[in-house]
């Protein structure tokens, strides 16, 4: 059929050009890149307790970059004669404790009676992957709602003694905010968790009732720290055994000399769900602080954290700065290797690499 004889009622206009997928004005507006805040800027943020610059913040002294070493010793320095003025307090316990129920059902009630909290949740990272889920707030739903109440989860990233590398640095930073209760929580692996101790005015130990674990109240470790322990999820039927785990736990310490501070550690009961004796573990910790406040254990206990954190920071930056040199890099692997040849002592290779990073003076 001859395409010049074909009608057709039909007709094909040319559409309209179609709009891009991404609105270029978005695009702009989100590449745009942000103004770099000053030391300034930061504690300014922070004096007036702005959750963004506040958050930015303790990001920037986790950072391990070299230059923002710097900026957050300077943002540190700087919010330092506004911090201090807070109830410290570690929180500690075995997985499947109920920390961070525990923490939400007594976070609220702190806030009730007046307070804003500031809870630092350090978050186990992975062996493997480095990673964390930083998941704390999702098990926190109704205080991380709160507008008086702040939960920074932070990764251990390997740090011993259950509390992340730069805790302390982000306590003084929430201090200066404003918050006058800190919570530290920490990550809950048993008895080496003791660095927390050394940052904290009150150390609260969570324990379950029937887990095989009231007569290690007897060995030193954790035990001994504690300036109170709680037994949690006392409620329906377990409510008996948490009656005799705590009967127990307060033989175990009767045992244990009188505490520097002068308190003998509590035994407590509680139930986070029923939130039922949450308001006598604030009365203990309040009473502790007290009597705490009303000597010189107080200010004794915090000047001997701050040395104790001085000689800590020295012997980091020690092993950061032995473990980065070139030097010692490609001596390593040789020391390494004759060791495990027999051909050397481990003695013999720990000083032979020592002499080579310090020389013959130290």
């Amino acid at each position: 059929m001859n395409s010049e004889n074909d009608k057709s009622a039909l007709k094909v206009n040319p559409g309209i050009p179609q709009p891009p997928d991404i609105n270029p004005d978005t695009t702009k507006k989100h590449c745009r890149k942000k103004k770099a805040l000053s030391t300034k800027d930061y504690v300014q943020g922070i004096l007036s307790c702005n959750i963004s610059i506040l958050s930015q913040a303790i990001t920037l002294i986790e950072s391990q970059l070299h230059e923002h070493r710097r900026l957050s010793a300077d943002i540190i320095n700087a919010c330092l004669p506004y911090a201090g003025k807070s109830i410290r307090v570690g929180i500690t316990g075995v997985p499947g404790v109920g920390k961070s129920t525990f923490i939400e059902s007594f976070g609220n009630y702190v806030i009730k009676q007046g307070h804003k909290l500031a809870v630092l949740a350090i978050d186990p990272s992975s062996e493997r992957s480095k990673g964390s889920i930083l998941g704390d707030k999702t098990r926190m739903e109704t205080l991380s709602t709160n507008p008086k109440a702040y939960i920074r989860p932070s990764p251990s990233k390997g740090s011993l003694g259950g509390v992340a590398a730069r805790t302390r640095e982000a306590m003084i930073l929430c201090e200066a905010a404003g918050f006058d209760c800190i919570f530290i929580e920490t990550v809950g692996v048993g008895q080496s968790e003791t660095l927390v101790h050394s940052m904290v005015d009150f150390f609260l130990l969570l324990q379950l009732a029937g887990a095989g674990d009231e007569l290690q109240g007897i060995k030193r470790g954790i035990m001994e720290m504690a300036d109170a322990i709680v037994i949690t999820k006392a409620d329906g039927t377990n409510a008996r055994k948490a009656d005799v785990a705590r009967s127990q736990y307060s033989s175990a310490l009767s045992l244990f000399p009188m505490p520097e501070s002068g308190v003998r550690p509590a035994v407590l009961t509680c139930s986070a769900v029923h939130e039922t004796g949450i308001a006598e573990v604030w009365e203990n910790i309040q009473g502790f602080i007290d009597t705490a406040q009303s000597g010189q254990y107080f200010e004794h206990n915090r000047t001997n954290q701050q040395m104790f954190w001085f000689y800590e920071t020295i012997r980091d930056s020690l092993n950061e700065n032995f473990f980065n040199n070139s030097q010692i890099k490609e001596l390593l692997p040789q020391l390494e290797k004759s060791i495990t040849d027999n051909k050397m002592t481990s003695i013999t290779a720990a000083n032979q690499i020592l002499d080579a990073f310090f020389g013959k003076e130290r």
